[in-house]
């Protein structure tokens, strides 16, 4: 036991840990400011409502990630492991369908959990699910050489894959959906899987992308509802639609561009007073900007930017194809999120309420993108201590 304590304190990846440290910091900062007006104002809570909130879930966050840092990330092949993760990530996502409740586009994306613990948004975990056993079931297949065998590999694994997107877009939450797409895209990727069936899947992909075209035609009307027809119309011109859809959109723009440089000072942003909604979500970045100007947008920006080059780093280096795909996974997971989130806020692709990781208010975000990027630093210091030996 003293010798792996050892071997994780020399091996442990403090760069890693003291970025992911700062900008939970940062982001329990910018919550703070971004929330306070608004929680007396539309909700008539306590100015430090969702900052205390924020702060009970980093206790929770910041844990669970040492917890995964110190597990051997081996442990996750194990085939109980697997389909323990699988189970639980499909009831889930079955639960939230029918006790779940939603948002303001009409998706049911979040469960109450019992003894006043809060709400879990399944989406949330099934992102780490996702990352957890497609490595996990590729790696298994890699090793005993089947990785290329379309029954016993190809086939399983995407039925699953399937089965989960549509439990995801029948919530329906597309924006998950896309990362979850993304995410099992970029783990396969990084799996060594002969460039052949890189073929045979891209058509995969295509038939099952018709499929969820149908299902989204055949349920158009339950699917697309106003709010989220809006956030469409607002994404094709925010300012024809200000007084409405695109209210968000612009009034981003407009923090965006008041903050200049320097920024208008800390809890100096006139955007959250009311004009941009729910400040401290999913444009949180947008008080960032208007706030800290330069120099808070370069923090997050280049915060973010360090976890993901560390973890594609990482798995380029290491010679474990789990360990790659691992890493692979929650790097991509990272960067896709953020890509996404700071994408609606900029007008580049439509809202999808996708949290910027690590910054934006979100009990259950930050807790599974920790333990997403506790399995990073373990598998960090399983490539220091592969060079070492």
């Amino acid at each position: 036991m003293k010798t792996y304590v050892n071997r994780i304190l020399r091996n442990f990846d403090y760069p890693l840990f003291a970025v992911y440290l700062l900008l939970c910091l940062f982001g329990l900062i910018m919550i703070y400011s971004a929330s306070m007006v608004w929680a007396v104002n539309r909700y008539n809570y306590d100015p430090a409502y969702f900052y205390f909130k924020q702060i009970k879930s980093l206790a929770i966050a910041i844990p669970a990630f040492l917890v995964a840092a110190i597990i051997p990330y081996r442990h996750y092949r194990n085939k109980k492991f697997l389909y323990i993760t699988l189970g639980v990530m499909f009831a889930l996502l079955i639960v939230v369908k029918i006790v779940g409740f939603g948002d303001n586009v009409g998706a049911k994306s979040w469960i109450s959990l019992p003894f006043g613990l809060g709400n879990l948004q399944p989406t949330e975990v099934a992102k780490i699910a996702f990352i957890v056993y497609f490595s996990g079931a590729f790696a298994n297949k890699y090793y005993a050489g089947t990785l290329d065998e379309i029954k016993t590999t190809i086939f399983p694994t995407f039925s699953i894959l399937t089965v989960s997107l549509f439990l995801v877009i029948l919530e329906p939450d597309f924006g998950a959906t896309m990362i979850l797409f993304l995410v099992a895209v970029s783990v396969i990727a990084a799996s060594g899987m002969n460039i052949r069936n890189y073929l045979k899947i891209s058509g995969f992909f295509a038939v099952l992308g018709v499929a969820l075209s149908l299902l989204l035609w055949v349920k158009w009307e339950d699917v697309m509802t106003e709010s989220r027809v809006g956030r469409f119309l607002a994404f094709t011109d925010p300012f024809e639609y200000i007084r409405g859809s695109g209210l968000q959109i612009v009034n981003g723009y407009i923090a965006i561009g008041a903050g200049g440089l320097k920024g208008v000072g800390l809890g100096n942003s006139i955007q959250k007073l009311g004009y941009l909604p729910e400040p401290h979500t999913d444009v949180i970045m947008a008080v960032i900007s208007e706030e800290t100007g330069i120099f808070g947008t370069t923090l997050v920006l280049g915060g973010l930017f360090f976890i993901v080059a560390r973890a594609f780093i990482i798995a380029l280096r290491t010679k474990d194809a789990h360990a790659r795909m691992l890493a692979a996974g929650v790097g991509s997971l990272i960067a896709i999120q953020t890509l996404v989130n700071l994408g609606g806020l900029t007008g580049l692709i439509p809202l999808t309420g996708v949290t910027l990781p690590f910054i934006s208010y979100g009990g259950t975000s930050v807790v599974f993108l920790s333990i997403a990027l506790g399995i990073l630093m373990n598998v960090s210091m399983f490539v220091k201590y592969e060079k070492m030996k």
